[in-house]
This record gives structure tokens, sequence and C-alpha cells, in this order.
């Protein structure tokens, strides 16, 4: 049986409190710390760091306890035998690609200390760099060169604080490929934190939600991200249209709910008839014109749309079916049905792509 991390804390600062409370196997998996700024999510990276104290609580790694309340019980970061990745990468711009990832690299013999630093800029494609400064890297070589130095220590557990967000936008996308597959090497569990839901989807096993210095849900990713529990939670991972609706009744493993007067299908869950909240991710939902009438979707709304935007390779449509709804589909889609402000269409949205939770 895996050991476990017990994050058990509380941390108070002048008007609200960090707290969370969870248990992760020390597996090799990611785990994800998820949730807007000023969430809590790097404060309790620092406290597993070592790098804060929490005012109650505990800690506990496998058997070692990091942290006790009442105890008298912080274990020095030094003791923890962690990896903790900066935001900022925390390079010594004055030192060589080489001298910074054996920086600080004490306890081992010289030769296992160059071993090391040799195995870090082979395995992170670093060995035509070594001898350069890292002042003369690009965002995406600086970032290999971090992670080597943290990981050079031979950590136990690796913390990483937004990894990806000082590279531009190209480079992330990139590194993000990259990220999860360099570190399966490595054979460590990870602790990740982010705000952005395609590297947190493109890298996490299991997601925390975090808002407010509280924990609003915590499972694996892919639960997480289609099955929010709460309103907070759905619009946070990224679930675009919620609303008020109704469960009318149940019938052959269906809920039947009412919205602004429109009978929808969803798959039940379990709710009670009654007052609901309904939430339909913008990417679920297909447009089509209106003359055209074939859908295997149970689910069938006119409307007109009232707004569109461009996003990158997507367009968001804001469709208004006696309520607003958005929509995204491809740049092609719009311009073979010739979309515009005004235009009449048909969305359609499967049973199992609407997702219910307690108002």
């Amino acid at each position: 049986m895996a050991e476990k991390l017990l994050i058990d804390i509380q941390k108070d600062f002048p008007g609200h409190q960090v707290s969370i409370q969870t248990e992760l196997e020390l597996t090799p998996s990611w785990t994800v710390l998820f949730g807007p700024s000023g969430a809590g999510k790097t404060t309790v990276l620092r406290c597993l760091a070592g790098l804060e104290t929490p005012d109650r609580g505990q800690i506990c790694f496998g058997d070692e306890v990091w942290f006790k309340e009442g105890l008298n019980t912080c274990v020095t970061p030094q003791q923890r035998g962690i990896g903790f990745f900066f935001q900022d990468y925390a390079l010594f711009p004055h030192l060589s690609v080489q001298k910074n990832i054996g920086y600080n690299l004490t306890g081992i013999s010289k030769d296992e200390k160059s071993e090391r630093i040799a195995r870090m800029t082979e395995t992170f494609g670093l060995s035509k760099l070594e001898h350069r400064n890292v002042q003369t890297l690009s965002g995406g070589e600086k970032q290999r060169v971090a992670l080597a130095r943290t990981l050079c220590r031979n950590p136990r557990l690796l913390l990483l604080d937004e990894p990806l967000s000082a590279l531009d936008s190209p480079s992330r996308i990139r590194l993000r490929k990259e990220l999860r597959h360099l570190l399966e090497q490595f054979n460590i569990p990870v602790i990740l934190v982010t705000h952005d839901r395609t590297e947190a989807l493109s890298l996490g096993d299991r997601m925390i939600v975090m808002n407010n210095g509280s924990v609003l849900q915590d499972g694996p990713i892919a639960e997480v991200f289609s099955k929010p529990n709460q309103k907070t939670t759905a619009g946070i991972v990224g679930m675009e249209n919620v609303f008020p609706g109704s469960i009318k009744e149940k019938k052959d493993g269906l809920a039947i709910v009412e919205i602004n007067n429109n009978l929808l299908e969803a798959a039940d869950f379990g709710l009670d008839t009654g007052s609901v909240m309904l939430g339909i991710r913008a990417e679920d939902i297909v447009i089509r014109l209106t003359k055209e009438t074939k859908s295997s979707a149970r689910n069938q709304l006119r409307g007109t749309i009232e707004a569109i935007v461009s996003e990158e390779s997507l367009v968001r449509l804001t469709v208004n079916c006696g309520f607003p709804i958005d929509a995204l589909i491809t740049r092609e889609s719009k311009e073979e049905m010739k979309l515009e402000v005004s235009r009449e269409v048909t969305l359609s949205v499967k049973a199992t792509a609407i997702h219910l939770f307690p108002h």
C-alpha cells in the first residue's frame, strides 16, 4: 500500500484564511491545485515546502511528521527532501547552465555530483548549452535549467508553482507537451499549481479546486471538469453556461428540466425534483442552421446570434434562446454556415452533456 501525504492545515492572513484537508498517495502521479489568483494555492505549496508555517493542523509525509500544531514540530525545507520549482525560475544570472544545475548540491562526492549534472543536462537537452550563461538562454531553455536543478537533488516530491506562466504562448504550448514526458522518468509524485485549464487537463491526474482559501472539490480531473459540484466550481473549471432550472420529472434514467419555459432532458444525477442548477460546456453545443433539422441530440433550442467573438482557433457565439447561451465552433464552421449577428440558428445538446448540481 502506497504511503500518503496528509495535508490538514490552516494559515491565517489579515481578513482571510487558507484551509485544506486532503490525503495524497505518494505515487508517481500529478495532483493539480487549481483556482483563480488569491485562492490559496501557492500558500499550500509554500507550507508543504516549509517556506511558510501553518497556524494550525498537521502535515505528514508517510510516517514523517513535517508539521504538527502544539508539538513545536516543523521540519526544515532541507530536511523534507522536496523539489520546489518557482514561477520566476530563480536562476543565478552570473553562473553557467552547468553551475546553476549543480548549485548547492552538497553531501555527495565530486564524481557523483558531476555524474548527476551530466545526467540532467542530457535528460533536459542542455548538453550543448552547459557552458552558456543563463542570461543568454530563451525562456524555454531557462525553464529546463530550473527543472534540471530542482531534480538534480533527487527530491521525493516535486512542487511546481505555475511552471509555464513566464513563457510566451508558442513556448508554453510546446513545453506543456514535453513536461509530463520529461518528469515521468523521475518516478515521483508531483503537485502542480495552475489557473490554466488547458495546463491542468493535459498534465493532471487529480484536481483540488480552491477558491477564497477553501477547497471546493477534490477528485479525478476528468470528473471534476465534467461534473462540478456547485455553481462556483462550475465557473472556475470553465463550464460557461450555468442556469437555474427545475426538475419536473424523471423517467428512463433521464431528468426533465425546465429552464425559461424550455424543457431539456439531462442525465439523472440522483437529485430530487425541484430547483436545480444546470451546466453546459460551450464546446458541447452543436450549432446548425435552423433549416437543417437532422440531429441525434435529444435537446434542440432555437435562438438568434447576439455576439460573435474570435478566440484563437475557435469562435464563441452567444445565442439568445430566451436566455443567453455560449457555444464554441471552429472558424471553418462559422464561414461555411455564413454565421453573423441576428442569424437564426438551432442549438443541439446531448442529454449526457447537461450536468445538474444542487441549487
